[in-house]
């Protein structure tokens, strides 16, 4: 079974994170991930990066992955 740690390790090998969130039962995982490279591209191009960095376990290993993918910048805002 897939842990949120795996998860958690996967991402931060291909994006370099700021901060980096993963929460789940093994099935459903729940991610918020904040990286520079978001800066300037739309939601859908970071989540697309997310599943390129995660390859083919998006297809074997993990059924479902919800994110919330943010700069630097954005994630400041939401902490206020």
């Amino acid at each position: 079974m897939i842990t949120a740690e795996q998860i958690k390790d996967w991402i931060t090998a291909g994006l370099e994170c700021v901060h980096i969130e993963v929460e789940g039962d093994g099935q459903h995982f729940f991610t918020t991930i904040v990286a520079e490279q978001f800066e300037g591209i739309s939601r859908i191009k970071r989540h697309q990066m997310v599943y390129q960095v995660l390859g083919e376990r998006m297809k074997a290993e993990i059924h479902a992955l919800s994110m919330k993918t943010l700069t630097p910048s954005e994630w400041q805002q939401s902490q206020d």
